[in-house]
């Protein structure tokens, strides 16, 4: 089955397929599994994470065939917002709450994976593509509206431009992927970046919005002089162009996992296991390198339950980290994977 049909926002995930090498792993892990009892697990936000949380569970319902595991893609704002209402179990997010957004009950946040957000575009004739974070902000900020202006071809000498407009394609849903995004342009291009950095930005007239990252990417590879950002999974998926980009070491970056783990290494883990690789130091890293996490309330409402999420966050920690590359998401390194094994043990699980 092709990567792209696993892009789904609003799918039962329980009865998803997955590819013939997921599911084999899965049953290679069944003989050897506890099996739990009943329960099901309601979750939705990002759409970073979709196609990864989406092969792990797959893979992990033959290990726990009591246990159903939901997700939906609804960006991470929304995600964050039923979590804080608890409208769901858990949810999917690439941000962090902004100090005062937090829900009142305790809950962790539980990394999975990382990736990096790429700068993908639709020109004719341009296979390849430079940019340093001062001119994708005036892009963004539609600064520049034609591929051939000046600050273009200063970061491409030996490229034909050509005088194509330019079509910016933004999320129009609460995004972690925006705010990762916007975070990157703020902190490489200060003097030049004025949007500010949040899930929803105030994008300019003549812009174009799109729901989710398989939205986004959508609309850019139908539209010929398009640039957005999208995930790496969904811009791969769709076999989309993206370009380089100028890191803090001032080198020019392919998006790809190794540079994605770099990032990562560099960056400072919070005793809440949240962290932040954008911008991070290093010749080899990708600047908009994304986190994601799971976030999980402390008390578990039931012991079914409770057993369930833990389960399925020891899979992901476990046999969850050999899928990530199948569907281009980078694994934990090993210090940040072997923290979020011991916050597990802090879940408060119900006896009974």
């Amino acid at each position: 089955m092709g990567r792209s049909l696993l892009r789904r926002g609003a799918v039962v995930l329980a009865v998803l397929l997955v590819p013939a090498f997921a599911a084999g792993q899965a049953t290679a892990s069944t003989g050897s599994a506890k099996q739990l009892a009943s329960a099901t697990l309601n979750g939705d936000g990002s759409t970073f994470q979709l196609a990864f949380n989406q092969v792990v569970i797959g893979a992990f319902k033959p290990v726990q065939k009591s246990v159903t595991v939901n997700y939906q893609g609804v960006g991470s704002g929304q995600g964050r917002t039923d979590f804080a209402n608890k409208v769901v179990d858990f949810a999917g997010t690439d941000a962090p709450y902004k100090a005062g957004s937090a829900p009142k009950d305790p809950f962790f946040y539980f990394p999975t994976v990382d990736a990096p957000i790429t700068v993908s575009y639709n020109v004719s004739g341009v296979k390849a593509l430079k940019l340093s974070a001062d001119t994708a902000a005036k892009i963004f900020q539609g600064q520049i509206t034609t591929w051939n202006d000046a600050a273009i071809a200063s970061d491409n000498p030996k490229v034909k431009l050509p005088s194509t407009k330019i079509t910016v394609v933004h999320r129009s849903d609460g995004s972690g992927t925006t705010q990762n995004f916007t975070g990157w342009l703020t902190k490489a291009a200060p003097s030049v970046w004025t949007l500010g950095s949040s899930s929803t930005v105030q994008w300019p007239s003549g812009t174009q919005g799109a729901t989710g990252n398989s939205g986004v990417a959508n609309l850019v590879k139908t539209t010929d002089g398009a640039i957005g950002y999208v995930d790496f999974s969904d811009a791969k998926a769709s076999g989309l162009k993206f370009a380089a980009i100028k890191n803090a070491a001032g080198k020019y970056v392919v998006p790809n996992l190794a540079g994605a783990q770099e990032a990562v290494k560099a960056a400072t883990v919070n005793p809440d296991l949240t962290y932040d690789p954008i911008n991070a130091t290093g010749k080899k890293a990708y600047p908009i390198t994304s986190p994601t996490w799971i976030i999980v309330y402390t008390n578990q409402s039931t012991a079914a339950k409770g057993q369930a999420m833990k389960a399925f966050l020891s899979y992901i920690y476990g046999d969850g980290q050999k899928l990530a590359q199948s569907v281009d998401y980078a694994r934990l390194p090993s210090s940040i994977l072997k923290q979020a094994k011991a916050q597990l043990s802090k879940l408060v699980i119900p006896s009974s």
